[in-house]
């Protein structure tokens, strides 16, 4: 039995590792123009460089390729005004790639090559030929392809598209935006999902059963297997197409509202419920059985809509156990995103397609499934919890928004350590439920889950007095939130026995607006205004640091835990710098003297979230968060904005160049001014 489940494995592999073959394209570029003058434009070529990557400059030696700009001449239309500029945070260290000394670019980097066109319709073409290398790799210089079309640019302060616009000589806007890290894990996490959709007990009988259907005419293997093969397409179409019409349903205008709302947030946690109480048992989600018997009549027909009409059928009758992994992909993608929810359907269809398609394609290996029963069950029961668990993410973010305080960190961990601590008595078979066999032994498999289970359950026990939990740090509400926080008592007691023994900074400026229910981490002090913020700035005489984040933001939670508690970076902030946080999702309404007009999209902004996050969009051209600015007191950003990026010294280095250009004057353009007409 061991030996034939190790060949249906490496067939599985050998099947699926194309499927994940990946070109490397660590290096993503986008074009856009600016209009900075009569017949003057600016040419922005921004590129976005993946995690461990980088961009080499334009001034280093041709032994590794620099980056380079190649126009297609023109006199007659336009003139270039100058060498192409550099804008952003450029490193100058050893390249073990090379063996020298080199200059590069991580996270971003712009360049901008000024024009001044003799007519109208100018068009300007070329090409750009950059390097790119990690520490153990360098890729091939690649070519990439422009055009920028001068007849058709708008100026900066009357279009929209202002928001993917970049820096070019002080007078526009920023293009950083946070990386989205998700597209190809949360592929994965889909695909993940669909095998687990397999293991469901209204899925895996089925197997069998539908592969007969391609056996019916035994003589034509061939026909059979082509039927297999678009039986298999047709069930990745089918939920590709659900994840499509979500993609163009949930887009960007709504995306906020879906992330921040109360009601969106709610409904998600009484489906996630809804879900968990399915999978114990309590009863079972079906699709109405009309569509499911005319679905099955038509699959009676044959031929070629014979296996689409079978997979669909499929999906609705496999619906009461996939519903829910389905619906945890769809809500975990309704972000505003178009591509995640087809990304995340594809990936979960072709996992769950796979063993349809293979089992058709190969028969003889349905001898070698272990029959279905009450171990399948448990896989449900299991999934059951996982939903419970996940499920309290959604209210808790509505929680944090409307400042209920109905979910605090030690409310939601107590929860999750309960319901983690029942998962492992389930295990270990001290718990049934209504379907479940009885466990007379406990199996080795059963074994290593439960003290998994029980080991996760001992980590969360010490975050109810206040551990900063890292690896969880994500999906917890702040740290601010829990009442017996064990390390914020001992740092109050050092700061007024022990005297200057925790680096507290001079006291801050004014008593902060919003201090009733805003507050930084790690017990930083700071604003959440911004002209108290820029006050305080003048009478330190120190640079302002912003932070963009946002109370359903996990990036932004993951930032705080594992970036700002370097005692490096603390150091830095609480000396250093005046602290603004400003929450973009926050639901405070403000009085009615401190509305604010957008000058972005012309809206009255009512809300305090509502009035930063038109502040980082009409100053920055960015919605994404966490975003961080260090800015003086004048409106000057002294260097290259940074995004979500876990890298400790990357983040310090960011720190120390903002406060070495503060002290030197530098800056890269001023939020105040606006774009030349």
């Amino acid at each position: 039995m061991m030996k034939r489940f190790s060949f249906l494995a490496v067939l599985f592999l050998l099947s699926v590792a194309p499927l994940f073959a990946q070109i490397l394209e660590p290096v993503k570029w986008s074009f856009s123009t600016q209009k900075i003058a009569d017949k003057e434009y600016a040419l922005i070529f921004t590129a976005r460089i993946d995690n461990n990557w980088h961009l080499y400059s334009q001034d280093i030696p041709q032994a590794p390729p620099a980056t380079t700009f190649t126009f297609k001449k023109d006199s007659s239309s336009y003139t270039l005004e100058g060498k192409v500029e550099e804008q952003g945070q450029v490193i100058k260290e050893f390249d073990k790639n090379f063996n020298m000394e080199l200059k590069y670019y991580l996270d971003s980097v712009r360049f901008v090559q000024k024009v001044k066109i003799k007519g109208a319709g100018a068009v300007v073409k070329g090409t750009l030929n950059y390097m790119c290398c990690d520490n153990t790799q360098c890729l091939p210089p690649q070519d990439v392809d422009f055009s920028f079309d001068l007849g058709k640019v708008k100026t900066a302060a009357s279009t929209a598209a202002i928001a993917k616009q970049t820096t070019v000589s002080g007078k526009n806007k920023i293009d950083i935006g946070g990386r989205k890290k998700g597209l190809w894990g949360f592929f994965v996490l889909a695909f993940l999902g669909g095998l687990l959709g397999i293991l469901t007990p209204c899925v895996f009988p089925m197997i069998p059963m539908t592969v007969s259907f391609f056996m019916k005419e035994g003589e034509d293997k061939a026909k059979g297997k082509m039927q297999a093969l678009l039986y298999g397409f047709s069930i990745i179409a089918i939920y590709t197409l659900i994840g499509s019409v979500l993609a163009v349903i949930a887009g960007p205008n709504i995306a906020n509202w879906l992330s921040t709302n109360w009601l969106p947030n709610i409904i998600f946690f009484i489906i996630f419920m809804v879900f968990a109480f399915s999978f114990f048992g309590m009863f079972e989600i079906t699709m109405p059985h009309w569509l499911v018997n005319k679905s099955d009549q038509k699959a009676d027909r044959g031929g070629i809509l014979g296996p689409v009409f079978m997979a669909l059928t499929l999906v609705l009758v496999s619906f009461s156990c996939t519903g829910p992994i389905v619906g945890t992909i769809l809500v975990e993608s309704a972000g505003g995103e178009i591509l995640k929810p087809i990304v995340g359907m594809f990936g979960f269809s072709l996992a769950f397609a796979l063993p349809f398609t293979l089992f058709a394609f190969f028969p003889s290996w349905l001898s070698n499934l272990p029959k279905s029963g009450g171990w399948l069950n448990s896989v449900k029961v299991v999934l059951g919890f996982l939903e419970l668990a996940f499920g309290l993410k959604f209210l808790s973010i509505a929680d944090q928004t409307y400042h209920w305080h109905i979910l605090d960190r030690e409310v939601y961990l107590a929860l999750w350590i309960v319901i983690f601590f029942l998962l492992g008595l389930y295990l270990l078979g001290k718990i049934r439920f209504a379907y479940d066999d009885e466990v007379k032994h406990v199996t080795v498999p059963r074994l290593l889950l439960s003290i998994i289970t029980f080991s996760f359950v001992v980590y969360m026990i010490p975050g109810m007095f206040g551990a900063p939990l890292k690896f969880l740090s994500g999906y917890l509400p702040p740290q601010s939130t829990i009442d017996f926080d064990v390390n914020k008592i001992v740092r109050d007691n050092l700061q007024i026995y022990g005297g200057g023994a925790t680096h507290e900074p001079k006291e801050i400026c004014a008593t902060p607006k919003y201090h009733s229910f805003l507050e930084l981490p790690h017990g930083l002090k700071g604003y959440f205004d911004y002209k108290q913020a820029v006050a305080c700035s003048k009478k330190q005489n120190k640079p302002i640091f912003i932070d963009f984040t946002g109370h359903g933001c996990v990036n932004c939670r993951e930032m705080e835990a594992n970036v700002w508690s370097d005692p490096r970076v603390l150091k830095i902030l609480r000396n250093d710098y005046v602290i603004l946080a400003l929450y973009v999702d926050d639901k405070y309404p403000l009085p009615k003297n401190e509305w604010v007009r957008s000058s972005y999209d012309g809206k009255l902004k009512k809300t305090l979230g509502k009035k930063d996050a038109d502040f980082q969009i009409s100053k920055f051209g960015v919605n994404a968060q966490p975003f961080y600015v260090l800015m003086d007191n004048k409106g000057n950003v002294l260097v290259q904005p940074k995004a979500y990026d876990l890298n400790v010294d990357h983040f310090i280095r960011f720190l120390k160049e903002g406060i070495k250009n503060y002290k030197e004057g530098k800056s890269l353009f001023n939020i105040n001014k606006k774009p030349a007409e």
